[in-house]
């Protein structure tokens, strides 16, 4: 037997003597059809051919059977064995329908089946409809999964198509089952009398909601009225979600696997429904609302005295925007205008004091585009951050700080009992090396001797650049450098907001670990300190599903963005160069804040450009021509692709007519292989 004979066999025994392991992961799909089941523990991706899927779909969470295993490489080979959960059970595509039986075509780059779908679960639909589609039954004996029609989608309805489909491939639920609809409807509508003996008393306070003018989840109030001896009383009080949901039912089964409410540009996907989260627990005006509350004692410095944590009952007397709160700041006047610039003063100095301490100053914009009955956007509307929201920020973060701070204390057993702190850590040295860089070319300094330098130093550079043209791209590639704030029983801090202790108290109504934080508090409060032993499981799913929802919100605005922008093809805009890669760079206009990719095909008549990382830029290699982050160019719309959220503009040569074109060609009229992965640096 030859030497490389025996090695073979040697290796093939060897395989086959491997103990059969079962991990636990989620699955990924390829469009190949082949999968990837990325275990938990981070012990290395398992491959799982198209035929040892079983009932798996793409997203679902999986245990897989270890069956083949490189010993040189440390490559694993798999088979599903178990579908532990499933990402996505709502899908969107078409009906094909025949005289016994009906089958539902998903609308999918991701490998799945049809699923079979029972004339009596056809809900109206017919033949060729675009439907969103439930799967409701599929064993693992099962060829075909089960499904049913949900809705019928009407084809004049492009937008709503859209939106539907973003929540459902993030694995978000399109409705909510009938049983959690029943469980919400039986809920009573008056409060217990019992339940209100039972509660701090608060009705007789002012108290006041302020919020966006399109909310109807009100989930926080503020109260105050003056004490003896220049003492103020400031409430925060909370929307009590966990009286109304509780562990192991229904209502909170769904709450869980959502996670988040998911915000898009015409509408609000909610993390409860709408019995619970626009009318039970909304804390509308004149009416009477049990609440989680923190109430404190404040001198007239902003100094905090002391404090109170526990339920309340109490009755907003008005309901204000944004809007009207910042009118009175700025004009002195309007209905509670003495309280609420006495807020907005307390509100300031705290502000300054975090800030003093190292919190970092990065401003915010929100763009929110004006929508028509059909969701089509008209116009766009660029708002910032004024006092009136700084007001309800900074209440609601000594609000969040608070209880962290005061659950940090219980020890059972010499360990601190699980809970769901919001964590943020320190900046990566890799990740802001080449920021600094970047900030040097404007003249900024980092001192990187200490974490807390660190802050200071973005501090003093947000703080120079304020009002200059690189402001906003210093901001952009700074916070690209922070690391990502999660939910975790492990407490490192919140370094962004330079708190030691941190999590969120303050939107149960909209977020899953605040309900988890208030059921904490609660039976603290009581002397019983909960042991929930599946808490970080918890928090991890909870900061999986905040990621979806984020990347679900940028993609809805990235669709509206296309769609406002196919109106101004062949239109010239000026525009700030926001990313740069191997391949293009991208500009957002500054009149609409829409940003789209000048590709290097269109620019390759001009020059052969290369990328610069440390720099941000491309540089042409004849011409010297620079394309930075920041830089501010003029571009023509040539294409709005809807289908693939795509924006496609081409650099308009300075000195040359509207009409001249560097180049006809767009990334849409090239192949995949030819433009790259279109992936930001």
């Amino acid at each position: 037997m030859s030497k490389k004979t025996s090695k073979q066999k040697k290796q093939k025994q060897k395989q086959k003597s491997v103990t059969a392991q079962l991990l636990k992961g989620k699955l990924e799909v390829t469009r190949s059809g082949m999968g990837y089941v990325v275990i938990d523990n981070g012990s290395g991706d398992v491959l799982v051919r198209p035929g040892d899927f079983m009932n798996a779909l793409n997203g679902d969470v999986v245990r897989v059977k270890v069956v083949r295993e490189n010993g040189r490489t440390g490559k694993k080979e798999g088979k599903i064995t178990e579908v532990i959960s499933r990402r996505q059970t709502e899908f969107i595509g078409y009906i094909q329908l025949s005289t016994n039986f009906a089958f539902f075509v998903p609308d999918t780059d991701k490998p799945m089946p049809d699923l079979f779908i029972p004339l009596t679960s056809l809900n109206g639909a017919k033949n060729k409809d675009r439907v969103v589609a439930r799967l409701v039954k599929w064993e693992k004996e099962d060829k075909k999964p089960v499904g049913e029609v949900v809705s019928v989608m009407q084809p004049e309805d492009e937008n709503d198509a859209a939106m539907k489909e973003l929540l459902a491939q993030a694995g978000f639920p399109l409705f909510f089952p009938e049983d959690v609809l029943e469980e919400a409807e039986r809920l009573p509508d008056v409060l217990d009398t019992e339940e209100i003996k039972k509660r701090k008393d608060c009705r007789e306070i002012r108290t006041f909601t302020i919020d966006p003018v399109d909310a109807k989840d009100f989930d926080d109030a503020i109260s105050i009225r003056k004490l003896a001896n220049g003492i103020y009383e400031i409430g925060v009080h909370i929307a009590d979600v966990s009286y109304y949901v509780h562990p192991e039912t229904e209502l909170d089964e769904e709450a869980y696997k959502r996670a988040t409410s998911v915000y898009l540009p015409d509408r609000v996907n909610p993390m409860l429904p709408e019995r619970i989260s626009n009318e039970l627990c909304s804390l509308r005006p004149h009416e009477d609302k049990f609440t989680f509350s923190a109430i404190f004692q404040m001198n007239a410095k902003g100094e905090i005295k002391q404090y109170w944590l526990g339920r309340t009952v109490i009755h907003s007397d008005h309901r204000f925007t944004y809007e009207d709160v910042q009118e009175i700041i700025e004009t002195k006047e309007g209905k509670f205008a003495e309280d609420i610039l006495l807020l907005n003063d307390f509100a300031q100095k705290m502000r300054k004091k975090r800030f003093s301490k190292g919190a970092i100053n990065f401003s915010s914009q929100e763009v929110r585009f004006k929508l028509d009955e059909k969701g089509k956007p008209v116009g766009i509307v660029v708002k910032e951050s004024k006092e009136a929201h700084q007001l309800i920020e900074e209440f609601m973060l000594l609000a969040n700080r608070t209880v962290a701070e005061n659950i940090s204390k219980i020890q059972i057993n010499k360990k601190q009992i699980p809970f769901p702190y919001r964590v943020h850590d320190q900046p990566d040295a890799e990740r802001l090396a080449p920021f600094m860089e970047f900030a040097k070319k404007y003249g900024h300094k980092f001192d990187l001797s200490s974490p807390e330098s660190i802050a200071a130093s973005f501090n003093q550079m947000l703080a120079d650049a304020k009002g200059k043209p690189e402001q906003h791209v210093l901001e952009q590639l700074g916070i690209r450098t922070m690391a990502k704030a999660v939910y975790t029983t492990e407490n490192i801090g919140h370094y962004g907001l330079a708190f030691e202790y941190y999590c969120h108290f303050t939107s149960p109504i909209r977020r899953y670990p605040d309900v988890l934080v208030h059921r904490v508090l609660e039976t603290v409060l009581q002397g019983k300190p909960m042991i929930d032993k599946k808490m970080e499981e918890k928090c991890k799913h909870s900061s999986d599903r905040e990621r979806a929802a984020m990347e679900c919100e940028r993609a809805g605005n990235k669709y509206k963005q296309v769609e406002y922008m196919r109106d101004y093809l062949g239109e010239s805009f000026e525009g700030v160069v926001s990313g740069v890669a191997s391949f293009g760079f991208w500009v957002e206009t500054v009149e609409h804040k829409c940003e789209g990719l000048v590709s290097l095909i269109g620019l390759s008549d001009y020059d052969d450009f290369r990328l610069v990382e440390s720099d941000y830029s491309l540089v042409g290699r004849r011409s010297g021509r620079t394309f930075r982050m920041g830089d501010k160019v003029t571009i023509r719309v040539v294409a709005a692709n809807l289908e693939k959220r795509q924006l496609d503009y081409e650099w308009v040569i300075e000195g040359k007519s509207e009409k001249s074109k560097v180049s006809r060609r767009t990334p849409s009229e090239k192949s995949e292989k030819e433009t790259g992965k279109r992936k930001k640096k």
